[in-house]
């Protein structure tokens, strides 16, 4: 019902990278395509595979997204598996109780929900993430080798699968620590565990690693390219620091901050959630009161063999918790990544709720009723949720191609953020792709130059361009959109456009995150348009001459960004980066991108050199002019501590 009610999936990523990820894992694209999906192109596509082969198996997309909804929704009833494992009472009707309330406040997620039925396999992993953790509190209450290793292949291949799992397979040693046994056991047991674990990582990583190792030299590619070194990707660190607190303050205040509804938190959209500052409030009352008991009587115990080994099971599972929290926050702090931790909140917030009142029921039930309420609340009039489209009877991806360029094999540059790499399966066989001017600027020069170079000379002169037409009437075909910016990218490899051999492609049913990506929604035209986007795709020509006229004003460009990096290295970080040119008419502007801090610095209007932080936004540094940088730089004041910065010029 929810996946129903919630539309048709049509996010960025969905576009940019998902449906050419289970694309490329059952086809070989190393010899053909280059980053045709950015980074992205070359992280674990397996995971992605089962959306691919609904949304090209020619089901109703409704059919499809309800397929993949009902295989998420299984991670509910292993969040009820769990609940019902460390419930603090022996009684069956209130374990189910505790199980069922638990249940409810973890589908009280809008993260989770807006993913239900989608094409993130965020939800689909977290499943198997809550599946090898239920394993290891079973085994909190009765260890057993067989049980522990199998949560352990679990956890090492979901980690292999997507990465960002790997925070919670390290975190779940800390079960560990509560079985009751003998220390030398739980060495024994954490030893099976590892080896286990990385078994897992290595039979699922394998396949696609050895591909990465061998055209790349990183098994990992582009992950710990500052390990492996691979000349074909940047050595930088790969964060994404959106979300991370800058400080200590922040990471203690989180908890409370994602339960306001603001944007681009946790999230990008706003998911206000409550769980996470209830879970804090419990756990220190909980703890006073434990403290509490121990003072007054301090041989208490915790009544029977059962309920001690619940309470042993939640302390496990907390402890887990905890160290999860701690992981999250320094590596991502990203909701997506958070979706089994924040089912494990749940239980956690039912759990403590029953212990914490366990002779007042009626104050339980109210307090439990109150929580959910108030989440339910939050996301109705707080919340929002994934780009969609209306329900239709088409395909998941209603794709009209002329039919040439369905025969003949091109070499397609992909223009633009996000990539439109999900042409890949609706064109020619044999056809291959590079995503050029978007979330990676690929060199002109060096691996990627020869790489890029490589593929032209192969296919050409059939070569394309793909791009996607802003054009307010856009759904009438006639005039071409402007290739300025596209001729930009292009002439780093001496091609340019030929508008005279244009094609248009017409996407159906997929306009919300096309506007999402520069399209201007079209005023007033058929309802069928308002939900469409169309992609313009041109010849490509070779033009020894393409970008001569601005060498001179990119050299001058690039030597004031190269004095910026020699001035602020921790800031402008890492050094060197490809210079985008967005000239367009008499506005010339420069641009380099440091995802090391999120910056971008330009040299554009005015001839001003400006600083801006593309993650957190807010009002962009004056560095100075560039004929200042030129002739006599200013010297800069910079700093960075953990993720905050400052960078200006010195007064003198």
């Amino acid at each position: 019902m929810a996946n129903y009610l919630l539309g048709k999936e049509m996010m960025w990523d969905t576009l940019a990278y998902h449906l050419y990820a289970g694309f490329s894992a059952l086809h070989d694209r190393f010899g053909q395509d280059y980053f045709a999906a950015g980074p992205q192109s070359y992280f674990n596509p397996y995971a992605y595979v089962p959306f691919y082969l609904l949304a090209t198996s020619g089901l109703p997309a409704l059919a499809a997204t309800s397929i993949l909804a009902v295989v998420q929704s299984a991670i509910l009833w292993l969040t009820y598996e769990i609940a019902v494992a460390v419930a603090p009472s022996e009684i069956p009707a209130q374990r189910a109780a505790i199980g069922l309330c638990a249940v409810l406040l973890a589908f009280a997620n809008p993260i989770l929900i807006a993913e239900l039925g989608s094409s993130y396999c965020d939800i689909t992993t977290a499943g198997v993430v809550l599946a090898g953790w239920l394993l290891l509190v079973r085994a909190v209450r009765s260890p057993g080798v067989v049980g522990i290793v199998c949560a352990g292949l679990l956890l090492g291949a979901v980690s292999a699968l997507k990465l960002s799992n790997a925070a919670s397979a390290l975190s779940a040693f800390a079960l560990l620590l509560f079985l009751p046994t003998s220390w030398r056991a739980r060495v024994r047991f954490a030893v099976a565990f590892a080896l286990a674990l990385g078994i897992g990582f290595l039979i699922v990583a394998a396949p696609w690693s050895i591909r990465l190792e061998r055209h790349f030299g990183n098994p990992l590619f582009p992950l710990l390219n500052g390990v492996f070194r691979s000349p074909h990707y940047t050595a930088g660190p790969m964060l994404d620091y959106r979300f991370i607190p800058y400080s200590l303050a922040g990471a203690l205040w989180r908890p409370f901050a994602i339960e306001t509804p603001v944007a681009m938190l946790d999230d990008e959209f706003p998911s206000p959630d409550l769980r996470y500052a209830a879970l804090l409030i419990l756990a220190v009352l909980v703890l006073l009161r434990l403290i509490w008991q121990r003072a007054r009587n301090p041989r208490s115990v915790d009544g029977t063999s059962a309920r001690s080994a619940a309470t042993r099971m939640l302390a496990a599972l907390g402890c887990g918790f905890l160290v999860d929290w701690v992981l999250w926050l320094r590596m991502a702090a990203n909701g997506r990544y958070f979706i089994a931790m924040a089912c494990v909140a749940a239980v956690l917030v039912v759990a403590l709720v029953f212990r914490l009142l366990v002779g007042w029921p009626r104050v339980r039930n109210y307090l439990i009723g109150a929580i959910l309420c108030v989440q339910a609340a939050q996301l109705v009039l707080g919340a929002a949720y994934r780009v969609h489209v209306p329900w239709s009877e088409g395909p998941w991806f209603d794709i009209s191609v002329p039919k040439s360029l369905t025969k003949a094999p091109s070499l397609y540059f992909l223009y633009g953020n996000p990539s439109n790499s999900f042409l890949a399966p609706f064109l020619a066989p044999g056809s291959g792709f590079v995503n050029i001017g978007g979330a990676y600027d690929l060199r002109a020069h060096g691996a990627n130059g020869r790489s890029i170079r490589s593929l032209i000379g192969r296919y050409e002169p059939h070569l394309r361009v793909v791009v996607l037409d802003t054009q307010v009437n856009a759904a009438v075909a006639g005039k071409l959109p402007d290739f300025t910016l596209v001729d930009n990218e292009l002439a780093r490899f001496s091609l340019r456009v030929d508008p005279s051999g244009c094609s248009r492609i017409v996407l159906r049913d997929t306009a919300p995150a096309a506007t999402l990506a520069g399209a201007k929604p079209p005023a007033a035209e058929a309802p069928a348009a308002v939900h469409s986007a169309y992609l313009i795709t041109c010849h490509v020509v070779s033009d020894p001459t393409a970008g001569g006229s601005l060498r001179d004003e990119q050299r001058a460009a690039d030597l004031v960004f190269d004095r910026l990096e020699n001035d602020c290295p921790t800031i402008f970080s890492p050094r060197r980066p490809v210079t985008r040119n967005y000239s367009e008419g008499n506005m010339h502007l420069w641009a380099r991108q440091y995802p090391g801090m999120g910056l971008d610095v330009y040299v554009g209007s005015g001839r001003r050199v400006v600083v801006r932080n593309f993650f957190r936004g807010g009002s962009a540094v004056d560095l100075g002019s560039e004929q200042q940088w030129l002739t006599v730089p200013p010297h800069l004041e910079c700093d960075s501590r953990g993720r905050r910065y400052y960078v200006r010029a010195r007064s003198e």
